[in-house]
């Protein structure tokens, strides 16, 4: 019988699913959408929810809460200024999952896990915009090279 047992396993030991789990908040909070498979998105969506109401009361207790358990301060801070801000008259359920059909390699369910409101230009935090005087320079040293 699974009485008293909250959460799943995911085919993982405990170590490697807590690793999972906070990778996968940091990641959720940086690019505020990320694709998973559905039952990650799913034992994610509570955890999600729980930071953000933790970052919502905003004292100093709470503030090591979130940096222990996300274990990176950009997050944390992220969640206490920006996330919080946002969410401040919301009761709940900050995070949606979307089904985005079967992955290709094994059928495994995917779905996107976003938060309710969220900053579109934030999926682009790590995107490298490119320069148009370095992209002109190189195509001048290929004609040099080349001629």
């Amino acid at each position: 019988m699974r009485h008293g047992m909250a959460n799943k396993k995911l085919n993982r030991t405990s170590e490697h699913r807590k690793a999972l789990l906070k990778n996968m908040l940091n990641s959720l909070i940086k690019y505020e959408q990320i694709k998973t498979t559905l039952p990650k998105a799913k034992f994610l969506k509570p955890q999600a929810d729980k930071i953000i109401t933790l970052g919502k009361k905003n004292t100093l207790h709470n503030t090591k809460m979130l940096i222990s358990q996300l274990q990176d301060t950009e997050s944390a801070n992220k969640v206490r200024k920006t996330l919080s801000k946002r969410y401040e008259k919301r009761i709940g359920g900050y995070t949606r999952i979307i089904k985005a059909g079967f992955r290709y390699g094994d059928n495994a369910p995917m779905a996107i896990i976003e938060f309710v409101d969220r900053d579109i230009q934030a999926k682009k935090v790590d995107k490298k915009k490119k320069d148009p005087v370095k992209e002109a320079d190189k195509k001048e040293d290929k004609k040099v090279a080349s001629a």
